[in-house]
Formats: structure tokens, C-alpha cells, sequence
């Protein structure tokens, strides 16, 4: 895993776009803004890094991954006042026939806000990505997650965010477990249940036959195969990340994706078959990700957003002596003046479809469906 170290009086990297829509200015306390393409410089990782907060999301992996799958034009923004480095702001640009273009930081990022060095310098990043905003055309602009950098006074959506403390033994972080998942762990453990930390592309494999399974088991198309394998190909293979293998004999039953990029980690994606779930292999392989997040150097794990409604996932995560937040997404038109609400849809209609569907339809529906979504 990558370390990284917090700095703070930090020098704004030569890094250089060829399109730029801020003018650079003589004065030290100016404004300035480049737009980068992560895909082309490798350098963005290690300014990236300087932020406490900074994790795989923001990398230029990340980057790759949706592009390569995707097919969204990045707009990376590093923002400086002289040599100082102030902002980075990765942004990618979502275009559809159907849904429309827009400016989202990031898509099918749990939250991704922009990393700040100054916090003086918030008022005059949003009016830059306002600016940006109306010159690209977006019909609005989409920032996900605002401890540090809200874009507009109130949110178009809320979600529960659940962060574990690594900085403890394993055994220490074991005691305070809620008794349930101590017992399932146990119980999977007297099982038979093994779980492995895995970074080879069979385990991907395996891995999104669970996926699919359990996408339709919830009512969701899952996404398309060439998405996980630009996850193994860009985060998993360099070390960014890696996957969590449950099974009983040869038969993988449960699996479980981690990121990470310095001391933050997330858990990304999980699934399982559910005719083994009363093994509880979920929660080993949970506690495997944790234990080997721990030994090397990890010192944070997030475990995702979760829908408000979804109180059972919410106890869940709780469950894990998590600490608790709320992630705002952030929504505006390219006025920069009226803040959007997400658009509304029949979710237990849909739900019900690809509930019934058989498994390759519900491949065949991500594939062309996920294109047009963030």
C-alpha cells in the first residue's frame, strides 16, 4: 500500500494543461486553475497524496477506470495562488443522448470531494467550476460529499456514511465488534468458510458471478463485466486495491472488493450467494479486509454511502463500531444559483423487472443502461 505524508505548506506541482480557463496571473494571492488530464500524467497521484483525505477515488486510477468503461472526458482542476497549491477538484464529464451532459465528482463514487488546501480560497473555486460548468454546457454540476467545500447552501441528497478506526491490534478492534458479528465470524470460521486476500484476474472472475447474483437478488442490473475488469486492471493489479474471497471447499460463496490509497481505505463492493448465507461468510470476509487493512498501514476504512431507507445495511455497518456521518451530494444548475433535486423514478417497479429477469437480460440491461448513469 501507498504512504503518504501530510504537508503543510504545499508547493503547487509543475503539472500543465494545454486548455486552461483561468488566466494566469502575476500575484501570489491570485487564483489560478489548470485542467489536467489524470489519464496522460501520472504526476496528479503525488499531489493527490499530499491531502490527509485524499483516497482512490481521486487518483488517476480511478480516473482511468470510468474512462476506459465509460468513456467520460476528465476535467481534473489543480488551482493554485502563485506556487502554492490551493485545490484540486477532479471532475469528469458524463455525456448521454438520454440523460444529458453534466460535470460530476465524482460518478459511481460513493463521495469524492474536492480536496482543499486553503480553506480561503472555497468561494472562489466554486465560482471557477460555475464558470467551467456554463462553458462546457452541463446542464448542472455535481459535487458528492461537503465537510470541506459545500457548492450550494442546501443538498440534493443524503446518505449515511460508517468509517472504522484502524489504528488498533486486531484483537483490540475484534472487543468491539457488536456480540452478532463476533458470533458470525465464529460461526463462518467452524464452518469450513475460508477467506483469502486475492489480486489475480480468476478471482475477479469469481467475484462477478457473485455480483451478478446478488444485483438481481436486490432488483438491479449489475454493471458490466469490462468495469470490474478495468477495476483489476488499473486499482487491483498496481496495489491500489485487492479482493476478499470467501469459500467452502473450491466454491467461492462470498466476496468482497477493498480500495486503498495511503492510510484511507474503502470497502467498494460486496457480494455472495445466498444459499450459503446462514454460514455468514459476509462477516469473514469483512474481518479478513480489516485485519489485512491494519497490518499494512491503513488507518481509516470506509464502508460506503447507504440510502437513509435502507436501515438494515445501516445496522449493519454500525454493527462494526463504525462511526456514523452523513455524506450530502450537492446538485446545481449552470447558474451556479438554483440547487437541483434528483430526478424520481419507480425504483420498486424496476426492482420487480430485474428481480425476474434471467441473468444474462440483467447483464446485457447493465451494460447498456450503466453508460448513461453516474
Amino acid at each position: 500500500m501507498k504512504t503518504l505524508e501530510q504537508s503543510e505548506a504545499v508547493e503547487a506541482t509543475p503539472l500543465s494543461g494545454d486548455d486552461s480557463f483561468a488566466e494566469p496571473k502575476t500575484s501570489d494571492k491570485s487564483l489560478q486553475m489548470r485542467i489536467l488530464d489524470p489519464l496522460q500524467k501520472p504526476a496528479w497521484d503525488h499531489i493527490v497524496a499530499l491531502h490527509r483525505d485524499a483516497c482512490c477515488f481521486h487518483t488517476s486510477a480511478w480516473a482511468k477506470v470510468l474512462h476506459q468503461t465509460y468513456k467520460h472526458r476528465p476535467f481534473y482542476l489543480q488551482f493554485s495562488c502563485g506556487r502554492r497549491l490551493a485545490a484540486l477538484v477532479p471532475l469528469m464529464e458524463v455525456r448521454s443522448p438520454f440523460t444529458g451532459r453534466r460535470g460530476v465528482c465524482l460518478p459511481f463514487s460513493d463521495a469524492c470531494e474536492p480536496l482543499i488546501f486553503d480553506p480561503e480560497v472555497v468561494d472562489p473555486v466554486r465560482d471557477e467550476l460555475i464558470r467551467l460548468a456554463q462553458q462546457c454546457g452541463w446542464k448542472h454540476l455535481e459535487i458528492r460529499g461537503g465537510k470541506s467545500f459545500q457548492l450550494a447552501p442546501g443538498s440534493a441528497e443524503k446518505f449515511y456514511g460508517h468509517s472504522l478506526d484502524l489504528r488498533s491490534s486486531a484483537e483490540e478492534l475484534a472487543t468491539r465488534f457488536a456480540s452478532p458479528v463476533r458470533r458470525a465470524i465464529r460461526k463462518a470460521e467452524r464452518s469450513g468458510v475460508s477467506a483469502l486476500i486475492v489480486r489475480n484476474r480468476q478471482a475477479i472472475g469469481d467475484f462477478y458471478q457473485l455480483h451478478v447474483q446478488t444485483r438481481r437478488r436486490h432488483g438491479l442490473p449489475p454493471q458490466p463485466a469490462s468495469f470490474f475488469l478495468s477495476i483489476y486492471e488499473h486499482i487491483i493489479k498496481p496495489g491500489l486495491g485487492f479482493i476478499v474471497l470467501a469459500q467452502q471447499g473450491p466454491r467461492p460463496i462470498a466476496a468482497a472488493i477493498f480500495f486503498c490509497f495511503g492510510k484511507n481505505a474503502l470497502y467498494k463492493y460486496g457480494a455472495s450467494d445466498k444459499r450459503f448465507q446462514a454460514l455468514r461468510a459476509n462477516n469473514l470476509v469483512m474481518w479478513q479486509g480489516i485485519q489485512f487493512l491494519a497490518r499494512n498501514g491503513a488507518e481509516k476504512l470506509h464502508f460506503g454511502r447507504t440510502e437513509q431507507e435502507n436501515e438494515g445495511l445501516r445496522r449493519f455497518k454500525l454493527s462494526w463500531n463504525t462511526q456514523e456521518e452523513t455524506i450530502n451530494y450537492f446538485r446545481v444548475d449552470p447558474s451556479g444559483r438554483q440547487c437541483l433535486a434528483p430526478a424520481r423514478h419507480d425504483s420498486a417497479f424496476h426492482k420487480r423487472i430485474f428481480c425476474r429477469l434471467p441473468l444474462a437480460f440483467n447483464r446485457l440491461a447493465g451494460s447498456m443502461i450503466y453508460p448513461h448513469l453516474d
